[in-house]
């Protein structure tokens, strides 16, 4: 299927990561929109967003361009889109009702105890009372107050079906484990903070989010991307941005000193129990989307999916602390300039794929590396630039070899 005017249909999938994930995909779409000749980001057929990927995806679908929501993003000093405090606020109301219910279950542990103490141990009698223990640290609530405030101005909607573009964000229901994408035929009533809301409930950290008689919790618990929800309607080409990658320490400290300016332990286990899970999550998740885009090539054939991610050595990515002003100002910065570099190492590979759908890899701005995000000055990158340099010299060298044959 191809779109009005008979250009291909584009899809954008975004998968999750958190606050840290979403300031890496705006910045790395950022560098797409400038190198990539023929893409408009807010004008693409068809977008798919997890956790924090619905959040982008909900806000370039309403048209907020890349660069736009990187200045809202980390230059917007009143926060409008990303108040890092939003995520940290307790979960009042889920501590209150789980405390309401400790007095019930400890008279029905104790009876049960006391009805056979021989045969009963104490810790198993008095498990019931783990029911009282709170699904979720932070309240997410502020996610649907903040997102509904900006989709309804500026001739943006909350309205999946007032969209000019598929938009669809992917939850998991809690009770079935089946993942929903909100905005498909049947599930586009809801909200679109809503379901940004449900997307993002990261089991521990946010309670699940009641619609109508379900519960939901985040996306990525079934799959990484959800890229086949934009394969299955009809995209012939997606652009996905997966920002979490396991980090690799060996690599890292093979690295030249002023390419890595993020210092990383010899040992992740030196880093605590934060360090170890993020870890841990970021292999399970990479590992099942490798498997999920080996199988998008068998399913679908016709379609070609293009995967842009940080590299395994990225320390700044792995260790960029959100919730710092400088912290998401800098890595939205580095997710910018790794991707232009990424572009340009790839370029042999991407050229023929974007040319197939319509869209030309644009050099020129690639090789300008003066360019940068948020500074208004234009400063060099030493890392693409000391890459783009090796490519360079790479070409002239097959060149000149072509040249005496």
């Amino acid at each position: 299927m191809t779109a009005r005017g008979g250009r291909a249909r584009i899809g954008l999938a975004l998968a999750g990561g958190g606050p840290v994930g979403g300031i890496y995909e705006v910045g790395a779409m950022a560098a797409l929109a400038e190198a990539l000749d023929g893409v408009d980001f807010t004008a693409f057929d068809i977008y798919v967003g997890v956790s924090s990927g619905a959040l982008i995806s909900a806000a370039v679908a309403n048209g907020l361009a890349p660069a736009t929501l990187a200045r809202m993003l980390v230059e917007n000093h009143r926060n409008d889109v990303f108040d890092t405090g939003m995520l940290l606020r307790p979960a009042f109301g889920e501590y209150m009702r789980r405390a309401m219910s400790v007095p019930v279950l400890f008279w029905s542990s104790l009876r049960q105890y006391l009805s056979d103490p021989w045969h009963l141990r104490l810790v198993e009698a008095f498990q019931g009372l783990s029911h009282a223990i709170p699904t979720g640290v932070f309240n997410s609530a502020g996610i649907d107050q903040l997102l509904g405030k900006l989709f309804s101005t500026g001739g943006r909607s909350n309205d999946f079906r007032q969209l000019k573009h598929q938009l669809f964000l992917v939850a998991t229901d809690l009770d079935t484990g089946e993942s929903v994408a909100f905005g498909s035929r049947g599930h586009d009533d809801v909200p679109i903070s809503v379901a940004v809301q449900a997307s993002a409930a990261l089991p521990g950290l946010f309670p699940p989010v009641k619609i109508g008689e379900r519960y939901f919790v985040d996306g990525a618990l079934i799959k990484t991307l959800h890229a086949s929800v934009a394969l299955h309607e009809g995209a012939e080409l997606v652009v996905c941005i997966n920002p979490l990658v396991p980090f690799d320490s060996r690599l890292a400290a093979r690295r030249l000193a002023h390419e890595q300016p993020t210092r990383a332990p010899a040992h992740l286990v030196d880093g605590g129990l934060p360090v170890v899970l993020s870890q841990t999550f970021r292999a399970i998740i990479h590992s099942r989307m490798r498997t999920g885009m080996d199988r998008y090539r068998l399913e679908f054939e016709g379609a070609d999916v293009v995967l842009f991610e940080p590299t395994r050595d990225d320390a700044d990515m792995f260790f960029t602390n959100v919730f710092s002003y400088r912290g998401r100002s800098r890595l939205c910065e580095h997710a910018y300039q790794r991707t232009r570099k990424d572009l340009y190492q790839r370029r042999h590979e991407l050229q023929p794929i974007l040319a197939r759908h319509g869209i030309h890899l644009n050099l020129g701005v690639l090789k300008d590396h003066t360019r940068s995000l948020l500074s208004r000055k234009r400063r060099p990158d030493l890392a693409s630039s000391a890459s783009a340099l090796d490519a360079s010299l790479r070409d002239l060298e097959v060149w000149l070899q072509a040249q005496k044959a």
